[in-house]
């Protein structure tokens, strides 16, 4: 099992980033019965292996996802983006709002077997202006790293328009959820960040909520 600072949707990436982190039975159910229906004992297991609001996060997280505007094709980038490609929506064959919905079904079976009567709290996206300028701001001094890192991979896959489809998330749907989406992005795809940006990140990943173990996990910092 990977332990990681993270929450919501991005802990759940993060879970889906390093297959060998995958618990056995977890490693097994890849192997049988393929990527989706992993990535639905995973959402199960969010409720037991995180507290409370880290847990209900993730449903908030993907219920801001299903109810936006953003083409599937939108939604499928930013997940893969943030995740090991064997996880890609596309490969099992369902669209990534389809995958969305069935993860947030698992995790709500998952509450309803230890408490019967939860009731998911209502998901509030972070659209405060000048936070979404400030995601804006910080992506943007590593954007084309980012986007020649996910252009021209070979492993993981190459991913062309992730860093619009993320710019996307921020201004869209919430800019906390396109944060964390954005920094789980420059883990998986290993893009060197100096400590000046390292420190900004941080920053502003404190106007969120998020502590510096949190934002600066994993990332390849230069120093």
């Amino acid at each position: 099992m990977r332990v990681t600072p993270d929450v919501g949707l991005s802990w759940l990436a993060a879970q889906c980033d390093e297959m060998e982190s995958l618990p056995v039975e977890e490693l097994d159910c890849l192997v049988e019965q393929g990527a989706f229906a992993t990535v639905l004992r995973i959402a199960a297991r969010s409720v037991t292996d995180l507290d409370r609001p880290a847990s209900v996060r993730l449903g908030q997280d993907v219920r801001l996802l299903l109810r936006s505007s953003l083409p599937d094709e939108t939604l499928r980038t930013v997940w893969t983006g943030a995740t090991d490609p064997v996880f890609d929506t596309a490969k099992s064959g369902r669209t990534a709002r389809v995958w969305l919905r069935e993860v947030e079904a698992a995790r709500l079976a998952a509450e309803r077997r230890a408490d019967p009567a939860f009731v998911p709290p209502p998901a509030v996206p972070e659209t405060d202006g000048e936070l979404r300028r400030l995601v804006l701001q910080v992506i943007r001094p590593v954007a084309d790293d980012l986007t020649k890192a996910a252009e021209t991979s070979v492993y993981p896959l190459p991913l062309p328009g992730l860093v619009t489809a993320l710019e996307q998330v921020v201004v869209q749907v919430c800019a906390d959820l396109g944060y964390r989406l954005f920094l789980r992005a420059l883990r998986t795809y290993h893009v060197p960040v100096d400590a000046g940006t390292c420190d900004r990140f941080v920053a502003l990943g404190e106007r969120f909520g998020h502590p510096a173990s949190m934002v600066t996990f994993e990332l390849n910092v230069q120093r």
